[in-house]
């Protein structure tokens, strides 16, 4: 059920935002739809995902219905701020969103588009179980306005899947990337890398049988144990070893070479795109903190430097909205040092880099070390930008403490 919702001021009732918040208008919006369901719960994930014993009165075919609800909240609260901004991305994230019927996910679309609109270009990406997609479902999200299907494949490695939880059958991966190409949709799919027992050959095996799937996109994410987590537990009483940083390491180079060799530009870490066009525009406006508004039970938003959140369980979630109350559970307005670390924090991640002019102090002074380091691009910034290396990428954490000094 995910780790605790962080401490923050309370939310009013209403949802309402502070009188000194300036929305600016010209700033990009973004919706995040987040589905809690899920079949199993994966011994690694630590998302606020449910399986239907941990329900406890929330019901999934009402699901909808509730995110609706909120919807028409969230039209009143940003209305009264100013004229609506069109949804530029929308993003269904979980769990997993093809739980729900086709059709509920449509209505949720649906909602977005006659609250706020969709821009002419908008990115519509819509996560899912490899063993839940079918022709059917495909045609159903691109006839609603999906334009994009993120396929969470991890590995191609049975003993890998196993380790992890994954009940997925790996065929079904090939499956439901056809079915999305079928339907015009585009293909993310999304690899974890550094699981107990997984060899450098079984990532080699799971990195080409990706490549060779041809998505436009390729998320790699290092596999991170997390406090509660039942992998946790098995890594504690030393019933699985634990990740090894510097097999995690060979990996990540691994995956970025042979991406780079078919096709692929990294944009951001862990993500590689076929073209800057299909790189997800979603993630990249967290990255470069703009505004967006999360729906769903545990749900994040950010709107103007104000940043909320909502009751994580789903029968708390319906029972707010249910009584016409916003399901905000608190939020927080950090300060400006707060917001520049972030910035530097997320900004430094993705290819287009940070600006030095943002550094200040011993951050600013740190650069020509990090240079010396190998660990940023000196052209780049000559040029006035940081940059990771590749080098750098394996170190960012501790590129972004030298520019947070």
């Amino acid at each position: 059920m995910g780790s605790a919702l962080p401490l923050g001021d309370p939310a009013p009732v209403d949802g309402a935002l502070p009188d000194d918040i300036a929305v600016d208008a010209s700033t990009d919006f973004g919706v995040y739809l987040h589905v809690p369901f899920c079949r199993v719960r994966c011994g690694y994930c630590d998302f606020n995902t449910y399986t239907a014993s941990e329900l406890r009165g929330a019901r999934q075919d009402a699901y909808a219905d509730e995110v609706l609800r909120e919807i028409a909240l969230s039209e009143n609260v940003l209305g009264a701020r100013g004229p609506l901004r069109p949804a530029s991305t929308v993003f269904f994230g979980g769990g997993t969103p093809t739980l729900l019927p086709g059709d509920d996910l449509a209505r949720m679309l649906a909602g977005v588009r006659d609250t706020f609109g969709l821009t002419p270009d908008a990115e519509v990406t819509v996560e899912a179980n490899p063993d839940t997609v079918t022709r059917e479902l495909a045609e159903r999200l691109a006839d609603a306005g999906v334009t994009r299907l993120s396929i969470g494949m991890q590995s191609a490695v049975p003993h890998v899947l196993h380790t992890l939880d994954r009940t997925h059958d790996p065929a079904n991966v090939a499956v439901a990337v056809a079915a999305a190409r079928a339907a015009g949709l585009a293909v993310s799919v999304d690899l974890i890398y550094g699981a107990p027992g997984e060899s450098l050959a079984d990532w080699e095996a799971s990195v080409q049988t990706a490549v060779a799937l041809g998505p436009d996109h390729i998320s790699a994410y290092a596999l991170i144990v997390e406090e509660g987590t039942q992998l946790a537990r098995q890594i504690r009483r030393g019933e699985v070893p634990g990740p090894d940083d510097d097999l995690q390491a060979d990996m990540y180079e691994l995956v970025d070479e042979a991406l780079a060799a078919a096709g692929f530009d990294w944009y951001e870490v862990s993500n590689w795109a076929t073209s800057p066009a299909q790189r997800s525009r979603h993630n990249l406006a967290y990255w470069r903190g703009t505004d967006w508004w999360g729906y769903g039970p545990g749900a994040h938003s950010h709107v103007a430097g104000l940043r909320w959140w909502n009751v994580k369980h789903p029968a708390a979630y319906a029972q707010r909205l249910a009584s016409g109350d916003s399901p905000a559970a608190a939020r927080e307005r950090p300060d400006e040092s707060a917001r520049r670390l972030e910035s530097v924090l997320l900004r430094s991640r993705i290819a287009e880099g940070l600006p030095v002019s943002e550094l200040q102090g011993e951050g600013r002074h740190a650069v020509a070390s990090l240079i010396a380091d190998g660990l940023i691009e000196g052209p780049a910034a000559l040029r006035g930008r940081v940059i990771l290396t590749r080098r750098g990428r394996l170190l960012a954490d501790a590129v972004v403490r030298a520019l947070t000094a």
